[in-house]
């Protein structure tokens, strides 16, 4: 199937107040943005016309900029109206909507103090980030070279573009090989996350297992499905995790916005039965997403 360019779409896009043609949503070569990272954003899914969670993204976009030194210059509400515009004047129904920020042009250095920021928001529809008759199977998850950073050595709590770089990296090398992404491991050697997506595990007893996000983003699915799960009377544990543990787990699923709840059936040399917990919380998110049951 051939791909649609993101720069070469119809529709409309809102950007540092004015909703744009999509073609002509753009920014200069010379951006800070570009050039050292320095741009936080948010991926956010929408259900029947509605945004599944938009004050949490919105709220996390802002605490985003805080960490990376710079301030969102509109308001939560003002965003939040912003983004349903979006949603809105291009027809999305059950899509996907970027919301994100950066540094400008006017500083071409590390210093960026007198940079302008701006702020887009686009929205398109996307289905199942995984196909649908795969993810039911359980995708396959390579184990990444590289290493989610420590606290001490990168920004962490942010959604900052530059931390995705290994990610990318991950999951191009987990393709070449025939698994679908990647399963990454902490600079301490602990199982933290997939390439974009949380990670949890299911013991024999039917206990959830997740690792403890110190030095990884804590998900807003991932609480949402921990939440979901203790609803459903699920006792979930977050703790450090090893490579070593999965001997013991059974089943396996990635959550966030794009992956949703994706079971897995393989890590590496362990593999893994999509079965009766991973089901009820695939059918669970969906039921909490389309607002037909309530946490």
């Amino acid at each position: 199937m051939a791909l649609v360019p993101f720069d070469d779409r119809d529709g409309s896009i809102w950007i540092n107040g004015e909703m744009v043609p999509w073609r002509d949503a753009t920014s200069h070569t010379l951006s800070h943005g570009l050039h050292y990272a320095s741009t936080v954003f948010e991926g956010e899914r929408v259900y029947s016309g509605v945004i599944f969670k938009g004050r949490e993204h919105t709220e996390r976009l802002r605490n985003s900029c805080k960490i990376m030194d710079f301030e969102l210059p509109l308001g939560d509400d003002e965003l939040d109206a912003a983004k349903m515009a979006v949603v809105e004047a291009n027809g999305i129904v059950d899509g996907y909507v970027r919301a994100f920020a950066w540094r400008g042009s006017e500083m071409m250095a590390i210093s960026a103090q007198h940079t302008t920021t701006h702020v887009a928001i686009a929205a398109w529809e996307w289905p199942s980030y995984f196909d649908p008759e795969v993810k039911m199977k359980g995708i396959t998850l390579d184990i990444s070279d590289w290493k989610r950073p420590s606290p001490e050595s990168a920004p962490v709590n942010a959604k900052a573009a530059g931390l995705y770089m290994i990610c990318t990296l991950s999951k191009h090398a987990a393709e070449k090989k025939g698994f679908q992404d990647a399963l990454m491991l902490d600079y301490r050697g602990y199982i933290a996350e997939a390439t974009g997506a949380n990670v949890f595990f299911v013991d024999g007893e039917g206990t959830i297992h997740t690792p403890i996000a110190d030095c990884f983003l804590d998900g807003i699915t991932r609480r949402t499905v921990i939440a979901l799960a203790e609803s459903m009377q699920i006792k979930v544990v977050q703790r450090h995790l090893t490579l070593d543990d999965l001997s013991d787990m059974t089943e396996c699923f990635l959550t966030g916005t794009a992956a949703e709840v994706t079971p897995v059936s393989q890590v590496g040399d362990h593999s893994f039965t999509p079965a009766d917990i991973s089901r009820q919380l695939v059918d669970g998110y969906e039921n909490l997403v389309r607002g037909r049951i309530a946490i």
